[in-house]
């Protein structure tokens, strides 16, 4: 049986997840505002991913047989003053959250609970590639600067992403 304290960080982490997803929409609600669609269709995936991600804690603790408890989530940051601006957002929520599964594996060490670390292991690595994402589009996004048709080309680009649950 999972510890108190493991199961709330659990949970917490779910609920930080789903808020991900709200931030992540937020983004794309500045794209589309800016008539950059398949900038705003890139957060609409990130978005389903995350809820992904929160859904994937949720059943886990079902698995566990521990109460999945829902918090309030609060409201995202919703002004931005470019698309830079959203992937430097992006990129800080990532490694915030990359912080709270290190702290959960942590956890779950100390419990010497074997089956959370397992469950954890995916995350840590989805959190290496979440990270390199995101640093990749800024380092394309600054090396394109004023450059509108590459921005143009770029974001056609971001708008064909799919998020594929089964990849």
């Amino acid at each position: 049986m999972l510890s108190t304290e493991l199961t709330a960080a659990l949970n917490k982490q779910m609920n930080e997840e789903f808020a991900a997803a709200h931030a992540y929409m937020a983004m794309a609600a500045y794209c589309a505002k800016e008539s950059y669609d398949g900038f705003a269709n890139f957060y609409e995936q990130q978005a389903a991913e995350e809820r992904f991600h929160g859904t994937k804690i949720y059943n886990y603790l079902n698995d566990r047989d521990q109460h999945a408890k829902f918090s309030e989530i609060p409201a995202p940051k919703t002004e931005f003053s470019s698309v830079l601006d959203t992937f430097e957002a992006g990129l800080a929520q990532e490694q915030q959250v990359t912080a709270n599964f290190y702290n959960l594996a942590e956890l779950a060490k100390n419990d010497k609970e074997f089956s959370t670390i397992s469950f954890l292991n995916w995350f840590l690595d989805e959190q290496v590639e979440e990270e390199a994402m995101f640093k990749k589009h800024i380092d394309y996004i600054r090396r394109i600067k004023d450059d509108a048709n590459a921005l143009y080309l770029y974001e056609k680009e971001l708008g064909k992403r799919n998020f594929n649950e089964e990849e």
